[in-house]
């Protein structure tokens, strides 16, 4: 709840890269996070981990971003619910 009222919303990014023996072929791997938009500090870093460790140069990368909760979400309850 904490991260969600911190403005934290749930990132996917479709990331393309080329094989490494078959550079003409690209594959692709779906990456998902809790995230800050627009910085995207978590996807950012695990890009630059991509770049630095892994052997498969990226290609392209596609990313969709949906905050937890949005001002349409959040609301103010008067009443009470008591169940047994």
């Amino acid at each position: 709840m904490e991260r969600q009222l911190q403005g934290y919303g749930l990132t996917t990014a479709q990331i393309l890269y080329r094989l490494p023996d078959h550079p003409r072929i690209l594959q692709t791997y779906v990456w998902q996070d809790y995230d800050l938009a627009p910085d995207f500090p978590e996807m950012r870093g695990f890009l630059k981990f991509w770049q630095e460790k892994l052997d498969g140069p990226l290609h392209s990368v596609r990313y969709v971003h949906r905050k937890l909760i949005s001002a349409t979400e959040w609301r103010a309850l008067k009443g009470e619910f008591i169940l047994h």
